[in-house]
């Protein structure tokens, strides 16, 4: 197995990092030669830190430029990590339906752009799929496998088995809707979170508590579904029938969200969100976040 990844940013680096934490030929592929190679070394340190020690400087990883690239023989898979823009994905993609033998998926990490706009009019479009991981890629299973409208879902199977070689967790996701599966129930959450902030039932702080020590804490053992199929589907039914009719359905953003984007106040980027912060509580908050995930990875 090989895997070509295109893009030197923070996804592309982190697909590498965990490839080459599971010893798998990676090829990481830009337009910046000095910047593509600087990857693959993050990506060795990273590897090391999951735990792959000496064998992350051993394990086979090289970079080299997407233009002048064609030892596409071999890949099991490219996989397309660059900025989200819906044109310079488009006019890649056009480049790999020529350049890339027609046997070889390509897939997209795209989290905005479903498949079928990217692919739409490729004449190979049928080995095009979306290939959507979540940050830290190293660390997170979770691919979602997005079947286009003209993906061959056959294919999409084998791409999915692609992943669970590279000891992933894959999901096939058979219609191309906005926010493909992960996304769609996380925005679903996030909306009733903003909500309950917005209209003062409760306060950011308490909403993540709540959410991280009851049913977040037990998605960590099981998903939804199987937890409801412990707990009775009964229950869910009754209690359904009277929460729902009262959830938001808004179709746009809560103010609160709104507002303080408005007022640049996004979060760390910007040392202010909902809470604020400073260098050294972000260096804090996302090692501990990390270690976090460590953790809870090796539960599954």
């Amino acid at each position: 197995m090989k895997v070509i990844v295109i893009g030197s940013g923070i996804m592309g680096t982190g697909i590498v990092a965990g490839l080459i934490a599971q010893r798998i030929p990676a090829v990481l592929l830009g337009r910046d030669a000095a910047r593509c190679a600087s990857a693959v070394q993050n990506a060795r340190q990273i590897a090391a830190g999951l735990g792959a020690g000496a064998n992350a400087e051993a394990s086979p990883a090289e970079s080299g430029l997407i233009d002048a690239w064609s030892a596409w023989d071999g890949a099991s898979i490219v996989i397309e990590t660059v900025a989200e823009d819906l044109a310079l994905k488009q006019a890649l993609f056009r480049d790999l339906d020529v350049r890339v033998p027609a046997h070889i998926p390509l897939g997209s990490n795209s989290s905005s752009y479903g498949i079928s706009k990217i692919a739409a009019g490729l004449p190979t479009r049928r080995r095009m799929f979306g290939a959507h991981y979540f940050m830290p890629a190293e660390i997170v299973p979770l691919v979602e496998v997005v079947l286009g409208a003209d993906s061959d879902p056959g294919l999409g199977r084998k791409v999915c088995d692609l992943f669970t070689a590279m000891k992933k967790k894959p999901v096939l996701v058979k219609k191309d809707i906005a926010g493909f599966l992960a996304n769609r129930m996380q925005h679903a959450l996030i909306r009733e979170a903003l909500s309950l902030i917005d209209t003062g039932i409760a306060s950011p702080e308490d909403v993540d508590l709540a959410v991280r020590y009851s049913f977040g804490f037990r998605y960590a053992a099981v998903g939804p579904i199987m937890q409801k199929e412990i707990s009775g589907w009964d229950t869910t039914l009754r209690a359904g029938t009277e929460i729902y009719p009262t959830l938001s359905n808004t179709a746009t953003v809560p103010a609160c969200l709104a507002e303080r984007v408005a007022q640049g106040k996004i979060g760390m980027k910007s040392g202010e969100g909902f809470l604020k912060w400073t260098p050294e509580t972000i260096k804090s908050a996302k090692a501990e976040y990390e270690r976090k995930l460590k953790a809870a990875f090796e539960l599954l």
